[in-house]
């Protein structure tokens, strides 16, 4: 495994924090629009028009779905007993199925350029660097492989003691990616885990299809909080996110751009058509 400093060279980060969930009145504020700004964020950084990105955000209630599961034979059947829960749903445009996302649940984009000359593995792997970075103090027993009865399993899934706690996907626009992690950091993650778990079982009803779905385990999942034995809050990770970034190199904050808006607007609009059909459904729930 390479080192951080072999993969990301620069020592400069620009910092966002989108956790407060006010950032964009004029549109309708839901996950849609995350992966939305991480688009314009990856071009920007691609056209060297910004430092490397690190963004915070956080969406209540939310199920992310990936590519593959908006074509489960049921899905309509699927996405109706999420409404029912209260989970809004979306498609993402990056790699994975689905997560579960609410107010214990962090969200970090890691925004690189020059990823032409970067392998997928090597992004992965400077977002797991920066985790293990980030929490050293507190455990040292951060492993990264699939955790096969888990939701969104891939093989840079971090877990502690075989218990995974985050997943990371990864988008790539131009010459610049977007590495997205979900730390489950507090709350009820086998209540979380459960629900992902009615949902395969309900779009799937036994049916046998090309793509191969998990079959979730609620019991191989589990909260930073309740891995490491230590009470995190959403607060906590976040200061560490910063102290980490400042441990790294040096941290700016600036606005959007006018041009990075604009990115934004056309990319949203793609990110809004991709979901209209899932919806429909949530209409109809």
């Amino acid at each position: 495994m390479k080192s951080w400093q072999e993969i990301v060279t620069q020592s400069t980060f620009r910092f966002i924090d989108h956790t407060n969930l006010e950032y964009f009145h004029h549109v309708k504020n839901t996950a849609v629009i995350s992966f939305a700004i991480d688009d314009a964020l990856a071009t920007s950084v691609s056209l060297e028009k910004s430092p490397p990105v690190v963004r915070l955000w956080l969406h209540p209630k939310t199920i992310v779905l990936g590519i593959p599961d908006a074509k489960l034979p049921y899905i309509e059947e699927g996405v109706k007993l999420l409404a029912r829960h209260g989970y809004h749903v979306v498609v993402r445009n990056s790699g994975g199925l689905a997560v579960a996302l609410d107010s214990g649940v962090l969200n970090l984009s890691l925004i690189l350029p020059g990823v032409k000359h970067l392998s997928i593995h090597d992004c992965y792997e400077a977002m797991v660097h920066f985790v293990k970075h980030m929490l050293q103090d507190i455990t040292t027993e951060i492993k990264a492989y699939e955790i096969v009865e888990s939701y969104c399993p891939g093989d840079y899934d971090l877990s502690i003691n075989g218990k995974k706690f985050a997943g990371i996907s990864q988008r790539r626009v131009r010459d610049g990616a977007a590495i997205q992690i979900y730390l489950d950091v507090e709350g009820d993650s086998f209540e979380r885990a459960s629900l992902i778990r009615d949902f395969y079982q309900i779009s799937l009803k036994g049916e046998e299809t090309k793509f191969t779905y998990p079959h979730v385990n609620p019991e191989v999942m589990g909260s930073l909080s309740k891995l490491t034995g230590r009470k995190l809050t959403i607060s906590d990770i976040k200061s560490r996110v910063v102290a980490a970034l400042q441990e790294l190199g040096d941290i700016v904050e600036t606005p959007f751009s006018e041009e990075e808006l604009d990115v934004f607007e056309k990319r949203y609009e793609q990110m809004v058509k991709r979901n209209e059909k899932i919806s429909e459904k949530q209409k109809e729930a």
